[in-house]
């Protein structure tokens, strides 16, 4: 089978499987501003009708995208023999205009309007779930409820209170085990599952089916990955108003970062909802487990050439090496990988030549990936038997990564604390971790009431958070504001510039205070620095289990199940240190907590008053968060900085 024969069907299995309507989609992130409007309104079946219909238009979005792109790349092939420049752009143009019919016929006419970051990224981590999950309990439709809450609690494995509230669901009356299913669950993943909880049980006739269904299924998802790749590029640093760059250097620049995302499909592909790390040696295991599956079943022949697929993706691997001796001692003849692993990896190395290539004319250097890392294995200790000396061990067990925690400085507390009325309340130790202090009496009472006026007079609802007037729990209202934005309401004369000036002034005293007694060895400089008020939403506070923010890590993402925290963006990598300080206490609820690197397991909890200061390193190794608040508004100092 060629390449071409294989794109054609797989590309007719994604035609006939995704039907789409032909009459115009509503956008998302309008129906989506609709839901959340009438949650906070209380109008719950509204709720529904929209956040359902958000759901429904992104998801539609997508599949149209692919299926167009699919569709007009069919349609519009370049020739295998050499062809002219004028041939080259005759196919650019066509699937370009075969694109926007396509588009328009089944979307409707398409608008200049682009959907943000934001609303994206909340579809993406199926926030719309958790406003359809109290939506359907408070309309007492539980088993709606219940498939919610376990959809959103797939990618956010870290949310505590949404598994509580699954370990509740579980014992309510009209719920059972069919509505704890996922409905964004990936079918490549789902059949790869089935197919290894069917090994583990010794049924590998059954497994084999799964495991190639699961094949089946990447390879059409990798198709629909890379046809989503095709849209914007963003080209960082670069000023289009005085781009001079030719015309092939413009297209050499774009298709490398289309090229460069389609290479990560892979690791997309490998990566399950709301985890930061892909499955390690994700594809490449199919074909192990296919080929011991296949041994077990006497089919040799079919266990020869998975076997010899895994050689394509880890060459020389001493136990799979072994294992193709003896299936060709067994048969008496040699076969080839499978087609569709040969071509997947002659791709993946194509890409890697053209991806230098393209990366050296933008002028940066790329770095491959560790796409398949060998050291994930068959779970399990099963042999089979070696043409030499009888038996021989399969891989064993891969071994879990332990988190690895890098700390900012040699790590060092107990300095001065610079004034006289500041008290040590807790240090590292009674706080149960690493660079943790908690202090009293950092301003005083008049101090804290003079910053709440100033509070009241310049925080705005979302401020801070790009706008959002909830960005981390639909039951709160979040409002805020920076010293920039204080300092020059006070030049405005908009506020008391002496109130604006003790905003910054304070600011500045928790950072010398913090640098002083971590005795660091080198300045802190201010990297952020937010007046936050959190208010709870009257009529949303009963049988509430949500945090008002959930377990993370300032200067890392954290991956609860893998026990480690990634240094990478959109992490605010380059903060070190981070404090907070409170206003008031005069609220319920709203204690700042530390946990382990799991999420889970409380290590410290603080309850905030006037005065107040917890201030840690901000990494990995303080994994923190803040409980819901119930009643009132917390009002607090949130410093991060360099």
């Amino acid at each position: 089978m060629d390449m071409n024969s294989y794109l054609s069907g797989t590309l007719l299995v994604i035609f006939h499987s995704i039907l789409l309507s032909s009459a115009a989609v509503e956008p998302f992130d309008l129906l989506y501003d609709n839901a959340i409007d009438a949650f906070h309104s209380g109008d719950y079946e509204n709720v529904v009708r929209y956040m359902e219909g958000a759901l429904s238009s992104f998801a539609k979005l997508r599949h149209t995208k692919v299926r167009c792109r699919l569709k007009c790349k069919d349609k519009h092939r370049f020739d295998a023999d050499p062809f002219s420049d004028l041939k080259f752009f005759d196919v650019i143009l066509r699937r370009a205009s075969c694109l926007n019919d396509c588009m328009e016929n089944k979307l409707g006419p398409q608008s200049m309007h682009k959907v943000s970051e934001d609303v994206i990224q909340d579809f993406n981590r199926r926030i719309p779930y958790n406003y359809l999950q109290m939506a359907y309990l408070k309309l007492k439709e539980l088993d709606k409820a219940a498939t919610a809450a376990h959809t959103y609690f797939q990618a956010n494995p870290e949310h505590v209170e949404m598994g509580r509230n699954l370990e509740q669901y579980k014992n309510m009356k009209g719920v059972d085990s069919k509505h704890f299913m996922d409905r964004e669950a990936r079918p490549h993943q789902k059949a790869f599952a089935e197919g290894v909880k069917l090994y583990e049980q010794d049924q590998y006739g059954e497994a084999i089916t799964f495991f190639e269904e699961a094949l089946t299924q990447y390879f059409k998802a990798d198709l629909e990955c890379r046809a989503l790749c095709e849209g914007p590029q963003r080209f960082v640093e670069q000023d289009h108003v005085l781009y001079r760059y030719s015309l092939y250097e413009l297209i050499s620049d774009h298709y490398t970062q289309v090229l460069h995302c389609e290479h990560e499909c892979v690791r997309d592909l490998a990566t399950r909802p709301g985890r930061l790390s892909p499955m390690e040696n994700y594809l490449p295991l199919h074909y192990d487990y296919l080929q011991f599956a296949f041994f077990k079943e006497s089919r040799f022949q079919e266990a020869l050439a998975c076997a010899q697929s895994y050689l394509l993706f880890h060459a020389g691997d001493e136990f799979m090496t072994d294992n193709v001796e003896y299936y060709q001692e067994v048969l008496g003849h040699s076969a080839a990988p499978r087609e569709d692993a040969d071509w997947y990896v002659k791709r993946h190395q194509q890409e890697l030549e053209l991806l230098k290539v393209g990366s050296q004319n933008m002028g940066v250097e790329y770095t491959e990936g560790n796409y398949w890392s060998s050291s994930g294995g068959r779970e399990d200790s099963k042999r089979i038997p070696s043409g030499t000396d009888g038996w021989m061990e399969y891989v064993p067990i891969s071994e879990k990564k332990n988190g690895t925690i890098t700390v900012v400085q040699e790590l060092k507390e107990g300095g001065p604390l610079l004034y006289d009325n500041v008290k040590l309340i807790q240090n590292s130790e009674a706080l149960n971790g690493t660079q943790r202090v908690l202090l009293d009496d950092v301003i005083s009472e008049d101090e804290c009431t003079e910053l709440k006026s100033l509070a009241h007079a310049v925080t705005m609802a979302g401020d801070g958070y790009r706008g959002k007037m909830s960005p981390h729990t639909p039951n709160e209202k979040f409002e805020g504001a920076t010293v920039l934005k204080t300092l020059q309401f006070g030049y405005e004369g908009r506020v008391s510039l002496k109130s604006a000036r003790m905003f910054y002034d304070v600011s500045e005293k928790a950072r010398k205070i913090i640098e002083s007694y971590f005795m660091l060895n080198s300045t802190l400089h201010f990297s952020y620095t937010h007046l936050v008020c959190r208010t709870a939403i009257t009529g949303q506070q009963d049988h509430r289990n949500d945090l008002s923010h959930p377990i993370h890590a300032d200067n890392c993402l954290l991956d609860p199940e893998a026990n480690e925290c990634w240094k990478e963006p959109p992490a605010y990598t380059c903060r070190d240190y981070s404090a907070l300080l409170y206003l008031n206490g005069d609220f319920e609820g709203g204690e700042f907590i530390f946990t382990e690197m799991d999420a889970k397991t409380l290590t410290a909890q603080v309850k905030p008053r006037c005065g107040r200061m917890v201030g840690f390193s901000s990494g990995g190794e303080n994994p923190h968060g803040v409980r819901a608040v119930t009643k009132g508004q917390r009002r607090d100092f949130r410093q991060m900085r360099l």
